[in-house]
């Protein structure tokens, strides 16, 4: 019988020290790169490390003169950044100007109410169920996208995408309850008033 393979140890990382040396050598560089490209030095940080995970996830394929291929990464990462910034933004307008343009008798607190119980209902679903509802709503991925950000297969993200409306619907329909549970009839001297 032959021998069995040790397979409790893992393959050493043969790539790692090219990496480390790479991260070594061109942190400065990125940071700098960074910096003059995004406001604040939380952001440049932010960047610096998305660039590195993603160098990280990628250190087979760094390349002998890795600093232009970093470069080129981190210039990725500040786009994506941008592009979900201006699409927050761009969010934020269209709901400001649905907001303003209320339906003529339609109270503004209400708004402000439903917009408080959609948080609400939000805040009570799991951080998985938020975060697909997220991409899809507010990022505008498709399922295939979305699925590609959560690391499952496009068939499983949208059974998680209608499982989590399914929640978010029923959290809102008990909202609604509650706060139809919460009115007091108006006194016959209130109603003519």
């Amino acid at each position: 019988m032959p021998p069995q393979e040790d397979r409790s140890r893992p393959e050493p990382d043969i790539y790692r020290g090219r990496f480390e040396r790479c991260f070594d050598e061109h942190y400065v560089r990125i940071f700098a790169f960074a910096a003059r490209r995004v406001s604040g030095r939380e952001s440049a940080e932010d960047v610096v490390a998305d660039t590195f995970a993603i160098a990280w996830r990628r250190r087979d394929r760094i390349p002998e003169e890795a600093l232009p291929w970093l470069y080129a990464i981190a210039a990725n990462v500040i786009a994506n950044q941008y592009r979900s910034t201006h699409r927050r933004h761009n969010l934020d307008e269209r709901l400001a100007g649905e907001a303003s343009v209320a339906a003529p008798g339609i109270d503004p607190a209400d708004s402000l109410g439903r917009r408080d119980e959609l948080a609400a209902a939000l805040a009570r679903l799991e951080e998985v169920e938020r975060e697909v509802l997220r991409l899809v709503a507010w990022e505008g991925l498709s399922t295939g996208d979305g699925a590609r950000v959560v690391g499952c297969s496009p068939g499983a993200f949208r059974v998680r995408l209608h499982r989590a409306r399914r929640k978010l619907a029923k959290e809102l329909k008990t909202a609604g309850h509650r706060r139809c549970e919460g009115r007091r009839p108006p006194r016959p001297a209130e109603e003519g008033s």
